[in-house]
């Protein structure tokens, strides 16, 4: 019995768990898969360094604090700098980020030639994740964070209706709007969306967030975050049942 465990602070409502339990009994796999709340980063060495597990998913608030007790990183992660998914492989523990892959599948059959501009909403692993998978389509971004670390970034009151016009392209990576919040709402001009707007919320318990209820009534393209979950997951188990490509 092999056993895979996912890493967060607040897990009730993950997507994971129900995920692969069904895909193991389905597919006759001899596993379990645990949620793992962890409270601060003392736990969180203990529970990485945890030999019985297999493998983790990790989640918010850990993808980046996490590194430090790995052994190793994957290329992929070490260039954004986050890790969604650690392999416990000859006592060595590997971080991978299967994000990357996941938000650009999803994506994918969306993107038309007007979007090549974008605002991330956000600044934690998940953002990281969705500006290299951006960056690397040649899409010009704009990060819009709470607080600022450089000055290329921007805080959400400097997020204008110019802004908003120019960028057809918005993702929202921070978890608000997340069930039981649902009427929560970034404070960003949602007016000036339009027919143009392909608008992705990487939140996906409610399905459609206020986020892309207001961009969905302007006519855009919305994608919630679930699309991105079934890919980035099934990557995951490529990653520890040595399928990986």
């Amino acid at each position: 019995m092999n056993y895979y465990g996912l890493i967060g602070k607040s897990l009730e409502h993950s997507f994971s768990k129900g995920f692969f339990t069904s895909f193991f009994k389905e597919n006759g796999i001899l596993a379990e898969y645990h949620n793992l709340e962890v409270a601060d980063g003392k736990l969180l060495e203990e529970v990485i360094g945890d030999n019985s597990y297999s493998g983790f998913n990790v989640t918010i608030p850990y993808k980046e604090s996490v590194i430090p007790f790995l052994d190793e990183l994957s290329q992929e992660a070490k260039d954004i700098n986050a890790v969604n998914t650690v392999h416990v492989i000859g006592g060595k523990r590997v971080g991978h980020n299967t994000d990357a892959q996941g938000f650009h599948q999803s994506v994918k059959p969306f993107l038309r030639n007007i979007h090549e501009r974008a605002i991330i909403l956000g600044d934690g692993g998940a953002a990281k994740a969705v500006k290299y998978v951006l960056q690397n389509l040649g899409i010009d971004v704009i990060s819009v964070v709470r607080d600022k670390k450089s000055a290329e970034q921007f805080t959400f009151d400097e997020v204008n209706d110019y802004m908003m016009r120019v960028c057809k392209f918005v993702v929202n990576t921070t978890p608000v709007g997340t069930f039981p919040n649902i009427d929560d709402v970034l404070p960003i001009p949602l007016d000036q969306f339009g027919v143009d707007h392909l608008v992705v919320d990487l939140v996906y318990n409610p399905t459609r967030t206020v986020l892309l209820k207001k961009a969905e009534e302007s006519g855009s393209a919305v994608l919630n975050g679930e699309s991105m979950l079934y890919a980035q997951a099934l990557k995951s188990w490529e990653i520890w049942s040595g399928h990986d490509k």
